[in-house]
């Protein structure tokens, strides 16, 4: 079993399991955790499309995002569209997307809630345009429950 779904596994039941008074901490390999998780080492997270990545859909067919943590992005001619889940179903969730190809432009979209920059109160239109050689190659998203913000 991978260390991420160990830790998830440990977390979960230390959580089941923790008063329900709010204030229960959990630590892994520290003996006084000062935050709800402490984690004192390394993690590990899935990470899906290394080596083989996502395909872009074509136009209104975008290709969903909906597993994994770190995930290459291939946007092929005619085929640029990826969609994110809506963030009001993921919250907290996050993702760090990379267009690995050097040429076609790969265009994001979410199936609910805005993307906001991350020192922004201005949502940005949809799609995200992520160039294959320029700023925003790489972005992180973040759910707040709501919306998606996005740093790059």
């Amino acid at each position: 079993m991978p260390l991420f779904s160990r830790l998830l596994s440990v977390f979960l039941l230390v959580l089941c399991l923790a008063p329900s008074n709010g204030m229960a901490q959990v630590g892994i390999n520290t003996a006084t955790p000062l935050s709800t998780l402490d984690l004192n080492g390394n993690l590990s997270l899935k990470a899906i499309g290394i080596t083989t990545a996502f395909v872009g859909g074509p136009a209104g067919n975008a290709t969903p995002i909906n597993d994994g943590v770190y995930l290459s992005l291939t946007p092929t001619p005619g085929n640029v569209e990826f969609i994110v889940p809506n963030a009001s179903t993921v919250p907290g969730r996050i993702y760090i997307l990379r267009n690995i190809s050097n040429t076609v432009t790969a265009q994001l979209y979410s199936f609910g809630g805005l993307f906001f920059a991350k020192d922004s109160n201005t949502a940005t239109a949809a799609p995200l345009n992520m160039p294959g050689n320029a700023t925003m190659k790489t972005l992180i998203l973040i759910s707040d429950g709501a919306n998606w913000t996005y740093i790059f």
